[in-house]
């Protein structure tokens, strides 16, 4: 009686084994916290609605400016009280702080992701950033000094306006810098952050500028 064979042993394909961490490669070794390109990971969302929803916002703030602007105009033209503002001296100065903090941030943002280079790029413009707003309030100190104030007249008012509702925006600014300075030490520091928060500060710059300029030709 014939007797059957054993069937052949079965070979079992080795188990392909997926790459750790996700796919995402090396880190880079700076040592500094910074993070991939995205905002947050494969969920989330594209570059452009990052840049879209920041110019939404300025879109706001251009709508509150050019309203303080037209009211300002008309004031100016309706009335006979209006006297002419002499600006403190160290507007000038404060306008020179933020134009050189417009411009270390943008060398931070061109040298991300080195790190020492970036460091001291970004570290330099939350101090002139911080000089700024000092400096304001120096200058609204010598105004009051000098018997300036809000009700004084309406220039005066305005020029208060004006540039305290600047500030209250770049103090904002100088918030989201010191935020990203964290997530820098924590590690989510992103491209993405920086390219969005140098955006907004160069934005508040130009403001700054236009507004010097409404200030002295037609104040």
């Amino acid at each position: 009686m014939a007797t059957l064979a054993p069937p052949p042993p079965r070979t079992e394909k080795p188990e392909r084994r997926r790459p750790s961490g996700g796919g995402r490669g090396p880190t880079p070794p700076h040592g500094l916290g910074f993070g991939g390109e995205g905002g947050g990971g494969a969920a989330s969302l594209p570059e452009s609605r990052y840049y879209t929803g920041m110019w939404l916002g300025l879109a706001g703030i251009v709508m509150i400016f050019t309203a303080f602007t037209s009211a300002y105009f008309v004031r100016k033209g309706l009335s006979d009280d209006w006297r002419p503002l002499a600006l403190p001296p160290l507007l000038w100065v404060n306008t020179l702080l933020l134009v050189a903090s417009s411009g270390t941030l943008e060398m931070a943002k061109r040298s991300y992701p080195m790190p020492r280079p970036f460091q001291r790029w970004w570290i330099a413009t939350i101090a002139l950033g911080g000089l700024f707003l000092a400096g304001q309030l120096t200058a609204w100190q010598q105004l009051a000094a000098a018997g300036v104030y809000v009700d004084t007249n309406p220039s005066s008012s305005f020029f208060y306006l004006l540039t305290a509702s600047h500030a209250v925006h770049l103090a904002g600014g100088l918030g989201a810098l010191l935020w990203l300075t964290w997530r820098l030490f924590r590690g989510g520091l992103t491209k993405l952050a920086v390219g969005v928060t140098a955006l907004y500060w160069h934005f508040m710059d130009g403001l700054w500028v236009y507004l010097m300029l409404l200030l002295v030709i037609w104040r």
